[in-house]
C-alpha cells in the first residue's frame, strides 16, 4: 500500500512520518506542496512542522497549496488522511475537520511524552487499537489548544468523533482534553501528538504510535 507524505515549505516531521509508514510495512511516497496530483496513493499524511513559517495562522497558507486541492477532493471521496500537529491545523483550516488550534493557554511551547486515551477505534487510523486503550506518544507544540463552539463539541462527543484525549494534566488548554478528532466518515483524522515519533523503542517512549500506521494499511488491505 502506498501512503503519500506531503512536504510543505517548513515541514519538520515529513521524514519521520515516511519512516513510520515504512516501519508499518507500507511504501512511503513523497508528495510536494506544489504537486497537481497525488500520484495514485492509497492514503495521505500531512506531517508536523511549521508550514510556510506559520505566517498568518498555523496552516492558513498551507490550505491553499496546490496539493491540498487534491487532498480535500480525495478525502471527501473517502481517501484516508491523517494530519499530525501542523497537519491537524491544516485539516481544520481546510474545513475537513471542525474547530481550530490556538496558542497554548500557558503561552509556552510544550514538549513531553504524553499519555492519551484512545476514545474511538472506529476510524481508518485507529482501528488497530481498542476503545479506552491508554497509550503514550510525544507531544510538541506551541499552538495546540483545540477549540470549538459548544454545539460542535457536543456533536463530536455524541457521534463518537473524539479520537484521542489527553490524560493527566491538560498540556495546552484543549477543550474537553481533546487531542484528536475525526470527520463523520472516519477516514480523516487529526491529532496534535506525534505517533510517528513512537514507532520504534530505540527512538521514542515506545511503539504506541505505530498502530496509527498499521491500522490504515490493514484497512486498505481488507478493502
Amino acid at each position: 500500500m502506498r501512503v503519500g507524505v506531503v512536504t510543505f515549505p517548513g515541514s519538520l516531521d515529513d521524514r519521520d512520518a515516511a519512516r513510520a509508514v515504512r516501519v508499518a510495512g507500507g511504501e512511503a511516497v513523497a508528495l510536494w506542496h506544489g504537486d497537481a496530483d497525488l500520484r495514485g496513493v492509497d492514503a495521505v499524511v500531512l506531517p508536523g512542522g511549521f508550514s510556510y513559517g506559520d505566517y498568518l495562522r498555523c496552516g492558513a497558507i498551507a490550505r491553499f497549496a496546490p496539493v491540498m486541492e487534491r487532498v480535500v477532493d480525495a478525502a471527501r471521496g473517502g481517501l484516508p488522511v491523517l494530519g499530525i500537529c501542523n497537519g491537524f491545523q491544516i485539516l481544520c483550516e481546510s474545513h475537513l475537520l471542525p474547530g481550530a488550534l490556538i496558542r497554548n493557554d500557558h503561552r509556552k511551547f510544550v514538549c513531553r511524552d504524553q499519555p492519551l486515551r484512545v476514545e474511538s477505534a472506529a476510524t481508518a487510523w485507529t482501528s488497530g487499537y481498542a476503545a479506552g486503550q491508554e497509550i503514550v506518544i510525544p507531544l510538541k507544540n506551541g499552538e495546540g489548544g483545540y477549540v470549538a463552539d459548544q454545539r460542535t463539541l457536543d456533536e463530536l462527543e455524541g457521534e463518537g468523533r473524539v479520537v484521542v484525549r489527553y490524560l493527566g494534566d491538560n498540556p495546552n488548554g484543549s477543550y474537553r482534553d481533546i487531542a484528536g478528532v475525526a470527520n463523520a466518515r472516519g477516514n480523516v483524522v487529526g491529532l496534535m501528538p506525534h505517533p510517528e515519533h513512537a514507532v520504534e523503542a530505540l527512538t521514542g517512549p515506545g511503539t504506541d504510535g505505530l498502530g496509527f500506521f498499521t491500522s490504515v494499511l490493514e484497512g486498505l488491505v481488507r478493502a
